[in-house]
């Protein structure tokens, strides 16, 4: 008897603890230096073709004090500020549900904003360039300020998620290689079958304490 009291109240507390460990949240994950050439996970959109992005500026080009492609980059990237349009929308709505988001940051700037939205348009989380690297002084050569950034959503907020809002006050927030990865990472696997298995064997043992008893 002892022995499945202690089993059920680990199940339990593990069950309990399921909800609070995917609260829904998006944060910062990793920030990695860039590499040239791009060493990153395999991008959705590296805007080579067309991207699901309206706003800022699709280019291959650099303009002195203007933009500057990131690090790392190749071809065409997308760039967004007074001189290219700001702000710029990705629309993320028909990947689904959505566990991370990473991209080349390029020469991060302390007045780069990026904002996670809902379908109603709010702001689920944001960002700004002095989260990523400080001080962000828009270096276009240093890895630090070129680095590969990874956001995790969690809980409710992967499927909330449907776009991404970049924005700039100056010249400029360029980016490339966006991933979107619609698939959880094995710790959130290992989180969601801990929490089928507990509801499992709750709904078993309730099976069984309904059957008749027979002498």
């Amino acid at each position: 008897m002892r022995t499945f009291l202690t089993k059920f109240m680990l199940v339990s507390a593990a069950a309990l603890a399921l909800p609070a460990a995917a609260s829904a949240a998006i944060t910062l994950g990793t920030v990695t230096p860039g590499t040239a050439p791009y060493s990153g996970p395999t991008p959705t959109y590296t805007f080579q073709s067309p991207a699901p992005v309206s706003g800022g500026l699709v280019t291959s080009t650099s303009v002195d004090g203007i933009r500057a492609a990131p690090f790392g980059s190749s071809g065409n990237y997308w760039t967004v500020g007074p001189a290219d349009g700001s702000p710029g929308i990705m629309n993320l709505s028909s990947i689904g549900d959505i566990f991370n988001v990473s991209f080349i940051w390029g020469s991060v700037d302390a007045y780069n904003t990026i904002e996670f939205l809902n379908a109603g348009g709010g702001v689920i989380a944001s960002f700004t360039g002095s989260q990523i690297f400080n001080p962000a002084n828009g270096s276009q050569t240093d890895p630090n300020l070129n680095p590969v950034v990874r956001f995790n959503v969690t809980g409710g907020d992967v499927t909330a998620l449907t776009s991404l809002r970049l924005s700039s006050t100056g010249n400029a927030f360029e980016t490339d290689n966006f991933t979107i990865n619609a698939v959880p990472e094995p710790a959130t696997w290992a989180l969601m079958m801990l929490g089928f298995g507990a509801i499992g064997f709750g709904m078993r043992r309730r099976r069984h304490q309904g059957l008749p008893q027979f002498a």
